[in-house]
């Protein structure tokens, strides 16, 4: 696969892309607990198709400790009993919010189920980080951004 263009390589794309990475800080500096944070990014990359997402959060989220069943499994989540009722609530709010075509939106029950487990601090988070990877798939895919060479750590 050959990438289209290098975001980080043009005047627009880097700007633009400094700018989202920084209002990750946000979300990775809010009490949404860091494993629910690393599966959201992992299953919102796995249904939108992006390889260079996958990649890096797969592996942020194995060098951060989280186990490789957790992690091969969050393509099937509903189908399994590896993931607390909070990160259920999380992962279908994400597919809910990712799938926006696929139906009329985010339902109030996926919304009430996540209030259950996360305070409106957490939830907004949430809800942040969904629309942020969504940005990132978005941006990865369209320019052909592969896989396979992330480092973990590697963009700081």
């Amino acid at each position: 696969m050959e990438t289209r263009i290098n975001p980080m390589a043009n005047e627009v794309g880097s700007k633009w892309a400094k700018h989202i990475i920084s209002s990750n800080k946000v979300i990775t500096d809010s009490a949404l607990p860091k494993a629910v944070q690393e599966l959201v990014k992992i299953r919102a990359s796995q249904i939108n198709g992006c390889g260079g997402c996958l990649d890096m959060h797969t592996k942020d989220a194995a060098a951060a400790g989280e186990s490789a069943v957790r992690i091969n499994l969050v393509g099937a989540w509903r189908e399994t009993t590896v993931y607390t009722e909070a990160e259920r609530a999380a992962l279908e709010l994400t597919d809910q919010g990712t799938r926006l075509a696929d139906s009329s939106g985010v339902t109030d029950e996926a919304w009430a189920n996540a209030a259950k487990h996360f305070d409106e601090d957490q939830l907004m988070a949430l809800v942040a980080l969904i629309c942020t990877i969504n940005a990132f798939n978005r941006l990865n895919v369209i320019t052909r951004t592969p896989g396979g060479e992330y480092q973990p750590g590697q963009f700081g």
